[in-house]
């Protein structure tokens, strides 16, 4: 059974239980205080990349026809300094909420990922590995000003360079690796989730809910390395709810937060359907 809470700005405090397995729809810089220490085995963080562009448009190579327009508020900040003051309020929280043996991860792309990685070093975390996910159907640069950018990346961590019993699947890291490698290596090929009926979000025109949805592929592999049965994953900024939908299948409980209310929408929708039709997921 899930549960959708609407974040009470009065509210002080959660208690644990009244948190497992729910959504909460509120500010993750009001909602991250209020939750318990030391209770999350795991956190996943997607925050925004800061494209420092007003809006996201892809052209075709003729640069008239528009293939897809996002203009999305959550990804606009003052400046680097802004951005950087966002960041480190919700990855001190987290860590904060983070067993002592609890892991993180931090998603990324090139505008963004040196800064996290900087900040992350600043309140003491100690970086396990930078992750690089390699889309193996990334979106054309159709005006060919530069290469395709093909990769996206998730820097690994502990809270400090003392933690050691840390959970890392040793064997599962190394069959999911690429096929040339006889070891566990840093990086991931992956598609996206464009074109996946079953796992692409819509609004109510039928177009993609999220301009940056993850794959639930990518979360499987985050959480089956890092994670036993039963943890508890924390995702504040959760987005189109990958990181439940996945968490549900594998036996995992979570903990997510989402103040926009047309990604609550849909993560209402997508869980029900888990216990619905759970062949979806």
């Amino acid at each position: 059974m899930f549960a959708f809470l609407v974040d009470d700005e009065t509210k002080a405090s959660y208690e644990g239980e009244e948190i497992i397995n729910a959504a909460i729809w509120g500010d993750a810089l009001k909602v991250l205080p209020k939750l318990p220490p030391e209770i999350a085995d795991m956190v996943f963080l997607d925050p925004p990349y800061f494209l420092q562009r007003s809006d996201l448009t892809i052209y075709r190579w003729n640069e008239r026809t528009t293939l897809r327009n996002w203009k999305e508020e959550w990804d606009e900040f003052a400046n680097f300094e802004d951005y950087d003051r966002f960041m480190a309020s919700i990855l001190q929280e987290c860590k904060r909420i983070m067993k002592p043996n609890a892991t993180i991860w931090v998603m990324g792309s090139f505008q963004n990922i040196c800064r996290i990685g900087a900040t992350m070093q600043n309140l003491g975390f100690w970086l396990l590995t930078q992750f690089v996910w390699v889309k193996t159907n990334p979106t054309p640069n159709f005006l060919n000003r530069r290469p395709t950018n093909a990769t996206e990346f998730l820097i690994w961590a502990v809270k400090d360079k003392s933690v050691k019993d840390y959970t890392y699947n040793y064997e599962f890291a190394r069959a999911v690796s690429p096929p040339q490698f006889k070891i566990p290596v840093n990086i991931w090929e992956l598609p996206t989730c464009n074109g996946n009926r079953k796992e692409r979000l819509k609004d109510e025109k039928g177009k993609p809910l999220h301009p940056t949805q993850k794959p639930e592929a990518l979360l499987e592999r985050v959480i089956l390395i890092s994670t036993k049965e039963g943890d508890l994953v924390l995702d504040p900024l959760a987005g189109t709810g990958t990181t439940a939908a996945v968490a549900i299948r594998l036996n995992r409980r979570f903990v997510l937060i989402e103040k926009e209310e047309k990604y609550i929408k849909g993560i209402k929708e997508r869980l029900n359907s888990c216990i619905h039709n759970p062949t979806l997921f």
